[in-house]
């Protein structure tokens, strides 16, 4: 069992914010084009989507491809898919309204989606693109290298070490604290990735606010605690 706090308020430069999962829902799209994927090449779908979560597309299929299959061509099939797949795709609750109290210039998307990929989806959710966009064609490391986090930072002007993350699957949590960021679970997520931080069931219940010169976030949060047990993620990007 999680066991409750009470409210957090918490003083950064800048929050960054991973995407699939974390402020958009994409599941039922990221299930169809991966089982597509294991269809095509004979393999168990339940065991790509059981790792695909928070990492870039080439890097799942150059895991789980049969010896011959051109990686490369295969990872931009299944991205022209998705992008022009946007049937299912929602906001996470919460993310629309959190995302329009912050200004532009204080908060930074990091995915390990494409960059049309992350255009289609957020437009799809309805939700605004920032001016710091990090995604997979940014960085030579994707999560849970903390590469995109430093690199959205840097850009805004500030040390991760200045910023709150949310996240919500393991390659991203341990990007967000090798970057050394403070940061927060979205969602069930609970495996070892997750241990000690602070969660959050989804966004609605997270404020923004300023107070001399940096931004005030608050939340009423539930620890994950240590050696908790493990909660899958939900397939995604």
């Amino acid at each position: 069992m999680t066991a409750i706090s009470a409210p957090t308020t918490v003083a950064v430069a800048a929050v960054l914010f991973d995407m699939d999962g974390t402020l958009v829902d994409s599941t039922a799209v990221v299930e169809r084009t991966w089982r597509a994927f294991a269809d095509r090449h004979h393999l168990d779908a339940e065991r790509i989507l059981a790792v695909s979560h928070g990492r870039r597309t080439e890097e799942t299929v150059a895991a789980f491809a049969p010896p011959g299959v051109d990686t490369g061509a295969e990872a931009r099939r299944l991205v022209a898919r998705e992008v022009v797949d946007t049937e299912g795709i929602v906001a996470v609750p919460g993310a629309a309204e959190l995302l329009a109290s912050l200004p532009e210039d204080r908060w930074a998307l990091v995915t390990s989606a494409g960059r049309d990929l992350t255009a289609a989806r957020m437009g799809a959710a309805g939700l605004p693109m920032p001016p710091v966009v990090v995604c997979a064609d940014d960085v030579s490391a994707g999560k849970p290298h903390p590469e995109g986090y430093l690199t959205a930072a840097a850009r805004l002007g500030t040390a991760a070490g200045r910023t709150l993350v949310f996240e919500d699957a393991e390659a991203g949590l341990l990007a967000a604290r090798a970057s050394g960021a403070r940061t927060v679970v979205v969602g069930p997520y609970a495996a070892a990735a997750a241990a000690g931080l602070d969660r959050v069931a989804d966004l609605r219940c997270v404020r923004a606010g300023h107070a001399a010169g940096r931004l005030v976030l608050s939340y009423p949060a539930s620890a994950v605690p240590p050696g908790g047990p493990g909660a899958g993620p939900a397939p995604g990007a």
